[in-house]
């Protein structure tokens, strides 16, 4: 059994969520970092054990995936998602965000139009914007912290140029599982003005409802869509820098391909393919283990912030370790919540306004710690925010 409570010192290992706070929080020191979405657990001792296994081999020369990995993730998809998938429809890419941006280039002309559904994980519009093509925001409804999908704005946005849509499935940072019927509904309006989908399910493993992989609904909507997703935030290897496409279009995957093999996706770490497969083979247990002291996490956050009386309030995510927190209700200007979450609490949390200009008022916490260390920073919250 895997021990989430063990503290580890995770200060000057090169760790980006440590050690390069002050360059993305110049303006305060000493802080508890609750921002980058990786965890402080550590990696399962079978993925570890299978990369010294690798190291005591001795040579880390060129590679390739393996048969025995593809069907590894094969019978994860269909064991964990209910997912069928065949080799064929993979493609090894080393990350999710690289592959994102490679799709964007595939799939659309400089100019095309590219839909995003805000508040949304930043890179899913930032690579649109780097690759010359247009965002159009699809802003997500919000109802009392609950989210849903506005798809009668969605079709007002829709042009001849329209050429992709970006889905965040499970979503960050707002924490939705889509419904079958959700996928279903937006899918539709793809399918009927010819746009493609690009899906980012790389929070897929850590749901607490039911999840469906979009392009497992039907084969028409497996015909529009590009399935992005890795072991990476599940195992804590994100590091590793190691991901898969699903394709099941032909035409679309050779698109796709032949953008990869150009900018040298598809070149990955050797121990990003050990990790990936002693992942997908040892790994259910573990999962199950973590998405338990996950749910708790995020119960005890809920429960802290109630029995102290704070007007910061939240959701409780349908999927995910990070956590929507609405800071409206203090009556504070969004320059003045963040100030005082750095000089007073002196905590690290993602700024929402990074995910959307509609989200001002709101932060992204990162629950992924032991809870002694997550008490620690909500009571500093708590005490300096008021």
């Amino acid at each position: 059994m895997q021990n989430f409570d063990e503290i580890i010192d995770r200060k000057n290992t090169s760790c980006l969520k440590f050690d390069a706070m002050s360059g993305y929080f110049p303006e305060a020191t000493d802080l508890q970092p609750l921002w980058v979405a990786d965890m402080d657990f550590k990696t399962p001792s079978f993925i570890i054990d299978a990369m010294k296994e690798k190291i005591d081999h001795g040579i880390f020369g060129y590679t390739r995936p393996t048969k025995t990995l593809i069907a590894a993730v094969i019978a994860w998809m269909k064991d964990r998602h209910n997912y069928t998938i065949k080799e064929e429809y993979l493609t090894f890419v080393n990350g999710v965000v690289p592959a994102y941006s490679a799709a964007i280039e595939a799939f659309s002309a400089e100019n095309d139009e590219i839909i995003v559904q805000t508040p949304v994980y930043y890179p899913l519009f930032q690579h649109i914007k780097s690759n010359n093509r247009k965002v159009i925001y699809n802003p997500l409804k919000e109802n009392d912290g609950y989210y849903t999908m506005d798809l009668d704005d969605l079709k007002t946005k829709i042009t001849s140029k329209t050429k992709v849509l970006v889905l965040c499935s499970p979503h960050n940072p707002v924490g939705r599982v889509w419904t079958k019927k959700e996928l279903d509904d937006l899918a539709k309006i793809c399918l009927d003005n010819n746009i493609k989908i690009i899906s980012d399910e790389i929070h897929a493993d850590l749901v607490f409802t039911k999840f469906t992989s979009l392009a497992s609904i039907s084969k028409d909507i497996a015909n529009i869509t590009l399935t992005l997703n890795s072991a990476g935030k599940t195992f804590n290897i994100a590091g590793l820098n190691c991901g898969y496409a699903i394709c099941h279009n032909d035409s679309m995957k050779r698109a796709f391909d032949t953008i990869v093999k150009k900018r040298e996706v598809n070149s990955i770490n050797l121990f990003g393919f050990v990790a990936h497969e002693a992942a997908y083979t040892k790994g259910h247990k573990y999962v199950d283990e973590l998405k338990s002291y996950l749910a708790s996490n995020i119960n005890f956050t809920y429960e802290y912030f109630k029995n102290n009386n704070s007007k910061i309030t939240f959701v409780k995510p349908e999927a995910t370790y990070l956590l929507w927190l609405n800071f409206k209700s203090l009556d504070l200007k969004h320059t003045q919540i963040r100030h005082k979450l750095l000089n007073n609490a002196k905590v690290a949390l993602n700024d929402g306004t990074s995910f959307g200009i509609e989200a001002a008022g709101y932060f992204r916490l990162n629950a992924a710690l032991t809870q002694e260390k997550l008490e620690e920073a909500l009571c500093k919250i708590v005490t300096n925010l008021h």
